[in-house]
């Protein structure tokens, strides 16, 4: 597991001030967003779904890509990954499995969700719930399969779009009375909805703001949503929309002129590539052992 600095992420979150995480979906974005000198990053379903089968995120990804992923990421950057893993895949004893997988492959902190299985993005509609109990004993079987407390585990709640903020409040208390170590509301539509998220947790657990663009949630910066109160804070899956964009004009225009020579000036050229994935550096341990 990364660290941050001298800290864990755990310690970390006990210190002032929210952790900004931007979503990631392969080592080569997660070492350009560690290169940006983020503290934390976030690995969302949703980026695995899009990028890895060019697919919506309504449960169509497994345990075991998402963790191929995910164990691919820690192997080339030490900044601490937040991953999400979805309704831990089916049951109590599917978390668990779930759980372990994660944490072998990296994980700072594992974020699991109380939506029935197919589950689908958390801003999109028609959303379904299991029982408050059953994600209460899920919970519980994935604090019991961690091998360490550093590994955090992360209580989502998608109530609000479907009973309502009361319940999603409720819930939540719940699943803190488990044991878990951040609490996360999603889709929450109003910037006093948010207010009193942190009002009710403040000082007892963190909590977690999901930015989508577009989505159902107010978009704020990481500074207005510390001062609300929120401790970590995710852009997921801005990458993977800036980069739809970005790609569909290199494409539009290779296909219209022939040549890459138009979009030049906004790509890396063969050396600042090599530069950003340490080409040189790679080379030269080549030779180290080489030489032997």
């Amino acid at each position: 597991m990364g660290s941050i600095g001298s800290l864990t992420l755990k310690a970390r979150l006990r210190e002032p001030g929210a952790v900004l995480a931007p979503g990631v979906y392969d080592p080569f974005s997660a070492l350009v967003a560690a290169r940006s000198g983020f503290e934390a990053l976030y690995l969302s379903g949703a980026a695995v779904a899009y990028t890895s089968h060019g697919r919506s995120d309504v449960g169509l990804t497994t345990a075991t890509e998402t963790a191929d992923v995910l164990g691919r990421i820690t192997d080339r950057v030490t900044t601490p990954v937040i991953v999400d893993g979805d309704t831990g895949y089916g049951n109590a004893l599917n978390t668990q499995r779930t759980v372990r997988l994660f944490e072998r492959a990296g994980a700072a902190a594992i974020q699991l969700e109380d939506q029935a299985f197919p589950k689908r993005c958390g801003h999109l509609d028609d959303k379904t719930l299991i029982a408050q109990t059953e994600m209460c004993g899920k919970l519980k079987a994935a604090l019991d399969a961690r091998s360490s407390d550093r590994t955090l585990i992360v209580a989502r709640t998608d109530a609000v779009a479907v009973e309502g903020l009361e319940s999603a409040l409720a819930r939540a208390e719940a699943y803190l009375a488990c044991g878990v170590d951040v609490l996360f509301i999603e889709a929450l539509r109003s910037p006093a909805d948010m207010a009193r998220a942190c009002q009710q947790f403040d000082g007892r657990v963190p909590l977690l703001a999901n930015m989508v663009e577009g989505g159902k949630t107010p978009l704020q910066s990481a500074g207005e949503l510390g001062q609300t109160g929120f401790k970590v804070v995710i852009f997921p899956g801005g990458v993977v929309r800036f980069l739809g964009r970005q790609m569909k004009r290199y494409f539009d225009s290779l296909h219209a002129t022939g040549s890459t020579n138009a979009m030049r000036p906004e790509m890396l050229d063969f050396d600042e590539l090599n530069d950003v994935i340490g080409t040189p550096q790679l080379l030269s341990l080549g030779k180290r052992y080489g030489s032997m």
